[in-house]
């Protein structure tokens, strides 16, 4: 269980691009599971999810010896759901969430890329993309509040 978690059920281990296939896995599980939540209860289990996350994660590191591997796609999981959890479910809005949060989890802007480099263990892990959802955030609520979404 600890390994189809970690792996995004899986989809950490796509031959290619492994990050974007568990975020694809993460919208989709997002609009069959969340979506409809409201945004308490939605930030509730993105806690959980980037809680557990941590723990799994440097479980993994001390049983595998592996740092931030790019099977573990869990901290996609929790960064794609704070993207999207002021999005209405709408296709539109998901994908600009998908995307945005894409975006910043690959630039990792400052302090993505100092929580990317300097971070490390589970914490490590799932912080850097803990951050870069809430950059996508931030992108999500300026195209809300300009009509756009």
């Amino acid at each position: 269980p600890e390994l189809v978690l970690l792996t995004g059920f899986g989809s950490g281990l796509a031959p290619r691009a492994p990050g974007t296939a568990g975020s694809v896995v993460a919208v989709l599980f997002w609009w069959w599971a969340l979506s409809g939540l409201g945004v308490i209860a939605q930030g509730l289990v993105i806690l959980g999810v980037f809680l557990l996350g941590i723990w799994l994660a440097e479980r993994a590191s001390k049983r595998f010896g592996v740092g931030d591997d790019p099977a573990i796609v869990i901290d996609e999981f929790a960064g794609q759901w704070l993207a999207l959890l002021c999005a209405p479910a709408s296709p539109v809005a998901v994908l600009a969430g998908f995307v945005l949060f894409r975006l910043f989890d690959i630039a990792k802007p400052w302090p993505v890329s100092v929580a990317d480099q300097r971070v490390r263990g589970g914490l490590g892990v799932m912080l850097d993309d803990l951050l870069a959802g809430a950059y996508a955030l931030g992108g999500m609520l300026l195209l809300r509040a300009a009509g756009w979404l």
